[in-house]
């Protein structure tokens, strides 16, 4: 068992694990279930669509996705400033992991981003994931999970249950991989992280590279990520090699002047984004 790497255990315990977030949609919306039964366990799967854009989609979490927030943040509080007297309260280090939610993991990321560039920024997220890991993981991982297309197809599969208390729902779809049309892709409909926020800077430099070159550079299994900030969709591609930071589109986004506290309308391109 200690093998595994611990992100599949988790993956594959939040998998098997009925209380899923399921989003809450503003406007009434049908609801389709389905179930099946794995290893004695009634699994139940929402298929439900994030609040348009514009809109806010509501979660309904529960412990065990309380418990991931809890337990990223704790980590992240370590690299964080202090919250100013304009903030909100700030985070009980003593509280339960599952005592957290979304909003005090999003304010922990905020401050995580302050004093810091955009290169420390991405440092102090690969240091977070480390650090949930047993020693030797990304060794393993690479021994069990090397860049084939079945190990991209797996990944995806995972990737779907697993981040859903961050990312908010997404599905595996079919991408194309030097040349090959394969099942590694993971489309997410609205991203959490980046609708909770509303900061471009956070997404780029707190998200997508640091999760693109901990997968590419740590697992050796290249991952690609692609967000929309029209829709705020995210197009995630396993097996897919990412490009340079210079040569992404992201790097030549603007803020979002509306919901962004940080944000800089009068600049062409995100200032997170350029120091």
């Amino acid at each position: 068992m200690a093998a595994v790497p611990m992100m599949e255990l988790i993956s594959c315990f939040a998998a098997a694990t009925p209380t899923a977030a399921a989003p809450i949609i503003s406007r009434p919306t049908r609801h389709r279930h389905r179930h099946r039964r794995a290893a004695g366990v009634l699994l139940r799967c929402a298929a439900t669509a994030p609040a348009p854009m514009g809109e806010k989609t509501e979660y309904r979490d529960g412990p065990l996705e309380r418990a991931f927030m809890g337990l990223f943040a704790r980590k992240m509080e370590k690299y964080a400033s202090s919250p100013s007297s304009k903030q909100r309260k700030p985070n009980n280090p003593n509280r339960a992991v599952w005592e957290w939610d979304y909003e005090s993991f999003v304010d922990v990321s905020r401050r995580v981003m302050v004093g810091r560039t955009r290169a420390q920024q991405q440092e102090a997220v690969r240091e977070v994931l480390l650090s949930m890991l047993p020693a030797g993981a990304p060794e393993q991982f690479k021994k069990l999970f090397p860049p084939t297309r079945w190990a991209c197809e797996f990944n995806a599969a995972l990737t779907v249950p697993f981040f859903r208390w961050l990312v908010g729902p997404s599905e595996v779809v079919e991408v194309e991989v030097g040349g090959v049309r394969q099942r590694s892709g993971v489309l997410i409909k609205k991203c959490r992280y980046l609708e909770a926020s509303g900061c471009v800077g956070m997404c780029v430099n707190m998200c997508k590279i640091p999760t693109q070159n901990f997968f590419t550079n740590e697992f050796g299994l290249p991952l690609t990520m692609n967000p929309n900030f029209e829709d705020m969709s995210c197009e995630m591609i396993y097996g897919q090699v990412p490009p340079p930071i210079e040569d992404d589109p992201v790097s030549k986004q603007p803020c979002y002047p509306n919901l962004c506290s940080m944000s800089t309308p009068s600049a062409p391109v995100c200032p997170k984004l350029q120091n």
